[in-house]
């Protein structure tokens, strides 16, 4: 099933929801970083909360979530922009692809073991003006939670935020998410009977693994709230890097350091952190690169 995000709202009660499936998004992401099962489980989260704020991009708008903690994962890092009016693009990587721990109190994956504690930052960045960065220290780890957190603390959105991964040695099974944000003005009993709704349901990964769309995902969060339908995206990786890119980051070493490396090896090497892409590059060329400064 391909991968997609829909965005609703429901006007009356004041509260605007997005819902995505992410499985091939984040079993693409796990097969390019070889990523252990728990380090898929952390970085999947995030790399689909990130898609779910993305639903609201416009043109080169983009939006990118870092978690940063001193457990033994590091940094994860994942953003989103739109490809086409109607796609969506996203990516994302772990500092430290390997991490395995035992399983948490409740049998899941120990992601906010694996992240520890630090700050998430979300930095969104306009066609137009500076970026704006907000930071918040994180909340539990858990992804979801530090999301919510950060919603309501840096932003004051009020949010239910669900998000899971289904892992295991042999890949992805299933992925997703739910994100609901309560709007100025909202029915605080439809507020309530949200929150409600969010506890009662089933694990995200379980309603997928088990058949369910975007659309079901939006309609078990929302229960009887009448929605009105805003927008559906294709869901999908994608990264940014070039040859272009890596030359203008291996000009900013300076001529002096391309010249070493040209004279230390016949080939050098260069790869995206996102999506692992390699770029080779001869001695000849890191000579060339160099006269460019000289």
């Amino acid at each position: 099933m391909p991968d997609f995000i829909v965005s609703a709202s429901a006007p009356q009660a004041g509260i605007a929801i997005a819902a995505a499936t992410s499985t091939e998004l984040v079993a693409e992401i796990r097969s390019r970083h070889d990523f252990s099962p728990l380090v898929t489980a952390a970085a999947g989260r995030l790399v689909t909360g990130t898609a779910l704020f993305g639903v609201a991009l416009k043109g080169r708008e983009r939006i990118t979530l870092q978690m940063s903690g001193d457990g033994p994962a590091g940094s994860i890092a994942a953003d989103a922009w739109l490809l086409e009016p109607e796609v969506l693009g996203a990516r994302g990587y772990a500092a430290n692809p390997h991490v395995d721990l035992p399983l948490n109190a409740a049998g899941k994956f120990d992601v906010a073991g694996a992240i520890g504690t630090g700050t998430l930052q979300v930095t969104k960045s306009y066609d137009v003006g500076q970026p704006y960065a907000g930071v918040v220290p994180l909340y539990s780890g858990e992804v979801a939670e530090d999301i919510a957190s950060y919603l309501v603390n840096s932003e004051q959105i009020p949010s239910v935020v669900a998000l899971g991964v289904l892992a295991n040695p042999d890949g992805v099974r299933a992925a997703g998410g739910v994100l609901a944000q309560v709007l100025p003005g909202a029915d605080e009993r439809a507020v309530a009977a949200l929150e409600e709704r969010a506890l009662a349901m089933p694990p995200i990964t379980k309603l997928i693994a088990e058949g369910a769309d975007a659309h079901a995902l939006l309609h078990a969060l929302a229960g009887p709230i009448e929605l009105r339908s805003h927008r559906t995206l294709d869901l999908r990786f994608a990264c940014t890097c070039t040859r272009d890119k890596v030359e203008a980051a291996l000009l900013g070493m300076g001529a002096d350091e391309l010249r070493t490396l040209a004279d230390e090896r016949s080939e050098s090497e260069a790869f995206c952190e996102f999506c692992r892409k390699r770029y080779i590059f001869t001695s000849d060329e890191l000579r060339e690169l160099a006269e460019r400064i000289a």
